[in-house]
C-alpha cells in the first residue's frame, strides 16, 4: 500500500492520515501543518484520496496499525466507517443476528435496541469519531482549497480547476458523512471549514438545523453543475446524480428529521436520477445479475447500476471493515471458504426467520440464503450462545468473480466495492414518494419501477403486481432488494415498525418473540466520551 500522514483539526492533535482507494493511489508524504502539507497539486490529490478512504480504511498500514483514531477509544479493526455504520443499521433490525460476544458494543445492538448505552464502545463510539474524523479531513481539504488560497500557490490554471472540483466533491463527502449523524444521531455538533482548528467546543445543533445544512450543500452542488454530469466522472468518484441521490433519501425521511413531508421534492431528485439516461438496472447476465452487484468485478458488470460505491481492492485497500468485514462474518458452519473467495469465515452473523418470511424462496433469486446445517429458528442469541448455526446463512456479498475467478486478487482481503447508493433504491424511493402523495410522479410509473425490480429478482414476470402496490409492499419490497446495504433501520423507522409493536421479530427488544420497546430507541445516545469531553453537549432523550 501506499501512504500519507498528516497532521489536523481542532482539538485532535495530530491526526494522521493515509491509505489509498482503488483509483486514487497516493505516495509517501509528512507535513506538519496543512499549509505546508498542501504545497503541490499532488498533495491536494493525496488529500482528496483520504478523504475517499476514509470510509474504507481505518490508519496508514493495513490492515490495521498507525490507526487515525486513538486505540485508546475504539478497537481499530471493527471501527471502521462502514462496518461501524453497518452494524448500526442491521444489527437492530430483522435483518441481521450477531453471533459474537467479543466485539465490544455490537452485543447491545443484537437485542434489537435492547440494552444501548452513551458507553458503548466500539461500534457507538467508533461510528460518532469516524463521522467528525471525516468531517475534519474533508473540512481542511475544502479550507486548504478556497479560490483565495489557490490563487497564492502559483499553479496552473488546470490545476486550480482540478483541485476546485475535488472542493465540491468533498462537499458532498461532507454532506453524506452529516447525513449520516443525522439519521443516528440526530442533534450533533455542526463543524464546517469556516470554524477554524483551534482549542474550542464544536456546538450543538438542532436535527432540523443539521437537515437545512446538509440540504443547502447539496442544492448548491446540484443548482450550479458543481460535479460532473452522471456517468462523466471516474467511477468511485461522486458526481451529480450522487448528490440528486442523497438528496433523495434526505427527502424520503425528512418528516422524521423535520415533521414536515418532502415526498414532492423526493420525487424530483429521483426524476433526476432516472430521467439522466445513465442508470439502469444491471440485467446483462440474466438471472444472475443481482447477484453480480455483490461480487468484486461489480464495476464492469453493473456500473449502470451503482450510482456511489466505496471502493475496495483486497491488494491495496486493506481493512478488517467494509466489505471484508461484510463477507467473513456471513461466513461459518457448513459454508466452504472457497465460494466466497476468502481464507476462513469469521462465523459472525446470520438472518431471523422474520425476514426470510417476507421472500418467495422458490421462486425469487434474492433470497440468498444458506439453510445446509442451519436452523430457522434462533433459541437464544449471544452472549448466551455463539452458536453460528441459529439462524439461516447470508450469501449475498462474496469475493468471487462473476465468471468465477478466485482469489480476486487475495484471499485474506476483499475487493468487493460497498454499494452506498444504487439505481434500485432509486426506482423504489420513487414509488414509495407517489404512494405518500408526492406530486410530480404517477402511479403508473411507480408500478412500472417496482416491477422493473421485481423482474430481475424473479427472472420472468411471474412477480409482477397488476396494480399499484401499497405502501406496505414498498417496505417488503425495499427488504427484498436491500438488504444488509444499511437501509433496514432507516426503512423501519420511517414506516413506525422500528420501536413499536406493529411488526416483531425474534429477539427484538430482548424477548425471544419480539416485543416493543420505548421510542427513544428511534435515536442512538452521543457518546459518553464526547459527553465528558464537551459539556455543553446535551444528551438525547431516554439516555442517562
Amino acid at each position: 500500500m501506499k501512504y500519507i500522514k498528516r497532521i489536523f483539526l481542532f482539538a485532535i492533535p495530530a491526526l494522521m492520515l493515509g491509505a489509498c482507494t482503488k483509483d486514487l493511489n497516493i505516495n509517501p508524504l509528512t507535513g506538519a501543518v496543512a499549509s505546508t502539507v498542501y504545497n503541490t497539486p499532488t498533495s491536494y490529490i493525496e488529500g482528496l484520496a483520504k478523504v475517499y478512504a476514509g470510509f474504507a480504511v481505518t490508519g496508514q498500514e493495513g490492515p490495521a496499525g498507525e490507526p487515525d483514531l486513538s486505540a485508546a477509544t475504539v478497537d481499530e479493526g471493527s471501527s471502521d466507517y462502514v462496518r461501524s455504520y453497518w452494524s448500526m443499521q442491521e444489527y437492530p433490525t430483522d435483518e441481521a443476528v450477531n453471533h459474537w460476544n467479543n466485539q465490544p458494543g455490537a452485543e447491545e445492538f443484537q437485542y434489537h435496541v435492547f440494552g444501548w448505552t452513551s458507553s458503548n464502545s466500539t461500534v457507538l463510539t467508533g461510528m460518532y469519531d469516524r463521522i467528525y474524523f471525516e468531517v475534519a479531513i474533508a473540512n481542511e481539504f475544502i479550507r486548504q482549497s478556497a479560490s483565495s488560497i489557490l490563487a497564492s500557490k502559483g499553479f496552473s490554471a488546470s490545476d486550480v480547476t482540478n483541485i476546485s472540483y475535488g472542493r465540491n466533491e468533498a462537499r458532498f463527502l461532507r454532506a453524506l458523512t452529516y447525513y449520516h449523524a443525522l439519521d443516528l444521531y440526530g442533534s450533533v455538533p455542526l463543524i464546517t471549514e469556516a470554524d477554524l482548528p483551534g482549542s474550542f467546543l464544536p456546538k450543538q445543533v438542532l436535527r432540523d438545523t443539521l437537515f437545512n445544512y446538509i440540504e443547502s450543500e447539496l442544492l448548491d452542488l446540484s443548482n450550479n453543475n458543481l460535479l460532473s454530469a452522471p456517468g462523466q466522472s471516474e467511477y468511485g468518484r461522486a458526481d451529480e446524480a450522487a448528490v440528486w441521490t442523497l438528496l433523495a433519501k434526505l427527502y424520503l425521511n425528512a418528516k422524521v428529521y423535520t415533521g414536515v413531508d418532502r415526498s414532492t421534492d423526493c420525487i424530483t431528485y429521483c426524476n433526476k436520477v432516472i430521467n439522466s439516461g445513465v442508470y439502469s438496472l444491471s440485467t446483462a447476465n440474466g438471472d444472475s445479475s443481482y447477484a453480480d452487484i455483490f461480487l468484486p468485478d461489480s464495476h464492469t458488470t453493473s456500473a449502470s447500476e451503482i450510482i456511489f460505491p466505496i471502493r475496495m481492492n483486497g491488494a491495496t485497500t486493506q481493512s478488517y471493515g467494509c466489505t471484508n468485514f461484510i463477507i467473513h462474518a456471513e461466513v461459518g458452519g457448513t459454508m466452504p471458504d472457497s465460494v466466497f473467495g476468502i481464507n476462513g469465515g469469521w462465523a459472525g452473523i446470520t438472518t431471523t426467520s422474520a425476514f426470510v418470511s417476507l421472500f418467495d424462496t422458490t421462486n425469487d433469486k434474492r433470497a440468498m440464503f444458506w439453510t445446509d446445517g442451519q436452523t430457522l429458528a434462533i433459541p437464544a442469541v449471544s452472549p448466551a450462545t455463539t452458536v453460528f448455526t441459529y439462524g439461516y446463512g447470508v450469501t449475498k456479498f462474496r469475493n468471487v468473480s462473476s465468471t468465477g475467478v478466485r482469489p480476486y486478487p487475495t484471499l485474506d482481503y476483499v475487493s468487493t466495492d460497498y454499494p452506498m447508493f444504487r439505481y434500485a433504491d432509486v426506482l423504489l424511493m420513487y414509488a414509495e414518494s407517489v404512494l405518500r402523495g408526492g406530486s410530480g410522479g404517477s402511479s403508473a410509473n411507480a408500478l412500472t419501477y417496482f416491477n422493473q425490480i421485481r423482474q430481475r429478482g424473479y427472472g420472468n414476470t411471474n412477480g409482477n403486481f397488476s396494480t399499484t402496490p401499497s405502501l406496505q409492499d414498498i417496505l417488503n419490497e425495499r427488504g427484498r432488494e436491500l438488504y444488509w446495504e444499511a437501509t433496514r433501520r432507516t426503512d423501519l423507522i420511517r414506516f413506525g415498525l422500528f420501536t413499536t409493536g406493529t411488526y416483531l421479530w425474534p429477539w427484538k427488544g430482548g424477548d425471544a418473540s419480539g416485543t416493543s420497546v420505548d421510542t427513544h430507541y428511534n435515536l442512538y445516545p452521543i457518546p459518553q466520551t464526547e459527553l465528558n469531553s464537551n459539556p455543553t453537549l446535551v444528551q438525547n432523550p431516554g439516555y442517562n
